[in-house]
């Protein structure tokens, strides 16, 4: 019968393992890593709470759609938490970490990474429902969306769960990875292959619906005469997501490709040597969403640019209210009705920019 090792701290599995004085890191590159890192998990904090708060305060963003976009956003928000419970325990301290800490610190990347993955497969299920219909929104209740959203941080907490509750190599030390030293090769290699055949067949569904749309929407420009913005708004919205899961499947690739290699047990890939930085381009990827989300989306620019301007603008206003009367209010005027799909010009000013809520969503 196999020995168990639960009372150990990480050296003796990093020794066990004979990695190469692993995390380890000095001088330069430290400094480099850790500055990137904090600049990185700020901005990602920032951004994404606007990206959430934009979908909350404007009621045109109230579908299906968006609120699955905003629980993307909660997921990047969640990757820059485990990023910096990362950077606290990692290089020299990585290892002083007990079993139980470490297994905390990888299972929060693990949930992260899990979280974003099953979100942008339920967007795909969600485009797949309306652009089918040809329809900007899918016909999803509340509570549906409630239900997924739910079921997808049960999923991504299991998943990110899974070596703790026992897929591990703590009573069998032949079988731990390099990478990761208490987690068994055969779950590095089941969890990069499952996720690269995710990513595949999302590339597929996104590449045929967004065949499927283009061809429909030729068809119906040669017929109609109808508004060219209606007709490109669902080509757009694909535009947006298929960004999101190419830098997606860009950022995340790599860094699951070394977790396989790592699980086949390839001693002379070099994988020590840009694990870390797979890991930067993979946190990388919450750092672009937000970016993707307001460069694609004039609205959702426009909602967190007045949010922000707004927020100014009431600060300027308290302090020198006795002077300067105001003209223009910071109001929000967002009301039920049409969504405009290609978006209207904003303004630069908090005033302009509450001309473009004025419709009907």
């Amino acid at each position: 019968m196999n020995e168990c090792y639960y009372d150990k701290r990480m050296d003796f599995f990093y020794n066990k393992t004979n990695t190469d004085t692993v995390d380890e890191w000095t001088g330069p590159q430290l400094i480099v890593v850790l500055c990137f890192g904090t600049f990185f998990c700020l901005f990602i904090f920032i951004s994404n709470s606007l990206v959430i708060a934009a979908v909350v305060k404007n009621k045109r963003f109230h579908f299906p759609f968006y609120y699955l976009l905003a629980n993307l956003a909660a997921a990047d928000f969640f990757a820059g938490i485990a990023y910096v419970f990362l950077m606290f325990n990692t290089g020299p301290v990585s290892k002083t970490l007990t079993v139980n800490r470490w297994f905390l610190r990888q299972g929060l990347l693990d949930t992260s990474l899990t979280a974003s993955l099953v979100n942008l497969l339920v967007i795909a299920v969600e485009r797949h429902m309306s652009i089918m219909r040809m329809k900007i929104h899918s016909n999803l209740t509340k509570k549906r969306v409630t239900f997924l959203i739910i079921s997808i941080w049960a999923i991504a907490i299991f998943m990110g769960a899974v070596p703790t509750l026992g897929w591990n190599c703590l009573c069998d030390i032949t079988a731990c990875s390099s990478l990761a030293p208490i987690y068994s090769r055969s779950y590095l290699v089941f969890w990069s292959v499952l996720n690269l055949v995710v990513f595949f067949i999302m590339v597929v569904v996104y590449i045929r619906i967004y065949m499927y749309v283009q061809r429909k929407t030729n068809v119906l420009s040669s017929h109609t005469s109808g508004s060219i913005s209606r007709r490109r708004t669902p080509v757009k919205l694909m535009k947006t997501v298929m960004t999101l899961l190419g830098a997606f499947v860009v950022c995340w690739t790599p860094g699951l490709v070394v977790l396989l290699l790592d699980g086949l047990n390839c001693t002379y890939c070099g994988i020590q040597n840009v694990k870390r930085w797979f890991l930067l381009l993979a946190l990388l990827n919450s750092v672009m969403n937000p970016i993707i989300y307001s460069y694609k989306d004039d609205e959702m620019w426009g909602t967190m640019k007045r949010m922000i301007c707004c927020s100014s603008e009431d600060k300027s206003q308290d302090r020198r209210s006795s002077r300067i009367p105001s003209t223009v209010l910071c109001r929000s005027t967002d009301t039920s009705g049409h969504y405009i799909e290609d978006g209207i010009i904003q303004g630069t000013i908090c005033g302009k920019g509450d001309l473009g809520d004025k419709g009907n969503s």
